[in-house]
């Protein structure tokens, strides 16, 4: 379902870090990580940070 990479931005959403963060942690740009994030928003059906962390824990991503 998810890539390597989106499981990996994935994981980082619960931290409450900002994107920029995120992306400097992974050595990516921080439109790598928008882009992600909006395929997994996209995947698991949501629309913001906080229910793509409820939605993965529900299915047990997290």
């Amino acid at each position: 379902m998810l890539t390597p990479r989106e499981a990996q931005v994935l994981a980082a959403l619960p931290s409450h870090l900002k994107l920029k963060d995120i992306a400097k942690g992974q050595f990516v740009t921080v439109n790598s990580i928008k882009t992600q994030v909006k395929s997994l928003y996209r995947k698991l059906g949501v629309c913001s940070r906080r229910e793509a962390v409820e939605a993965a824990e529900r299915l047990g991503l997290l």
